[in-house]
């Protein structure tokens, strides 16, 4: 193996590693609505005022994913 090549495999590994925030991002998020859902089922009534901090963690958490694809082409097509 040239060192070409080691560099390729190098950089597709490191995009492949990069792209585990996309994982933590979906956890995070499905963690987050399935509180929501809990606790709009405990009461009801505040439920515009929980959603309103729902989208805010929510694009929040997608924020990471977006940060951990970005990384992942920067590694790639560089």
């Amino acid at each position: 193996m040239d060192a070409a090549q080691t560099a390729l495999l190098a950089k597709d590994i490191g995009a492949g590693l990069a792209t585990i925030g996309v994982a933590g991002a979906g956890v995070g998020i499905g963690n987050l609505f399935g509180a929501f859902v809990a606790a709009v089922g405990r009461n009801p009534a505040a439920r515009d005022t929980m959603f309103r901090d729902v989208l805010l963690g929510f694009a929040l958490t997608e924020a990471v994913a977006l940060y951990a694809l970005v990384i992942a082409l920067v590694i790639l097509f560089t």
